[in-house]
């Protein structure tokens, strides 16, 4: 993997958010809708279906890319992206949450 430079990182904006809402996505079997909070509140799209239910994710707070160019995926515009760790043939997919409570919206350093 390419090695980048401190002020290539610090252009990226992590965010706690939490997720207030999941929808599935007509046509996408891989696909919820996240209605989130990070300060503000937008969606984003996360393929993330087959490892969680809708009722897991609501109320979980994560850690998301809130400055990722917003991308149209299945007619849905996504404002960010959540991050996610996975085994080599993601056959395991975990997200990034939180170890103690912190406010919506606060910036990962």
């Amino acid at each position: 993997m390419e090695h980048i430079t401190l002020e290539e990182f610090l252009k990226v904006d992590l965010r706690v958010a939490e997720i207030k809402a999941c929808e599935d996505i007509k046509g996408a079997d891989k696909l919820y809708k996240l209605t989130i909070d990070a300060g503000e509140v937008r969606e984003i799209v996360a393929g993330i279906k087959q490892y969680y239910t809708k009722e897991e994710l609501i109320g979980k707070k994560i850690v998301i890319v809130a400055n990722l160019e917003p991308r149209k995926l299945k007619g849905i515009i996504s404002h960010g992206m959540l991050l996610a760790a996975s085994n080599e043939d993601k056959s395991s997919i975990v997200l990034l949450t939180l170890d103690r409570d912190i406010p919506n919206g606060s910036r990962i350093s």
